[in-house]
């Protein structure tokens, strides 16, 4: 199994966690250069009442307090679900240099459904993207989720 994989897994395992909380099932984790984990998070708007507490700000919020800086040039932010423009722009912002997803959102994703945002030639800082690791488990967590909510 190869390192996105891996840590696509651990995304996967923290998505569930916010699922029983009551949360949307996404997660996010920072790896550092060498793709060690760096920081980790679930989404947690309704636990905080944060409309900010997505899993990806939360993740880059944690990084950058562990490393001391707010430029985490180098690093990988993985995460279920493709990030909305609020993520995105927080990951171009944090300097990421790799963006690896899971599910697109066809409804929210600014990573190649709706915009590009990390690839935007007008921005100070471009992104590489992976998209569609585990994408069958990570969109299932995702229907598993909204179904139960709806039944």
């Amino acid at each position: 199994m190869g390192l996105y994989e891996d840590r696509m897994r651990r995304a996967i395992a923290l998505a569930r966690v916010a699922a029983d909380l009551g949360e949307v099932p996404v997660a996010a984790v920072v790896l550092d250069p060498h793709g060690e984990v760096v920081a980790e998070a679930h989404n947690r708007t309704r636990t905080d009442a944060d409309p900010t507490g997505h899993a990806e700000i939360l993740a880059l919020r944690a990084a950058a307090a562990r490393l001391g800086d707010w430029r985490l040039e180098g690093h990988t932010l993985v995460v279920t679900l493709e990030p909305c423009a609020m993520c995105a722009g927080a990951a171009v912002l944090a300097r990421i240099e790799r963006l690896v997803f899971g599910a697109r959102d066809p409804k929210a994703g600014m990573c190649g459904s709706l915009h590009n945002l990390p690839v935007d030639g007008r921005l100070n800082h471009r992104i590489e993207i992976d998209e569609g690791v585990l994408r069958d488990e990570c969109a299932e967590l995702l229907t598993t989720f909204f179904r139960g909510r709806r039944g």
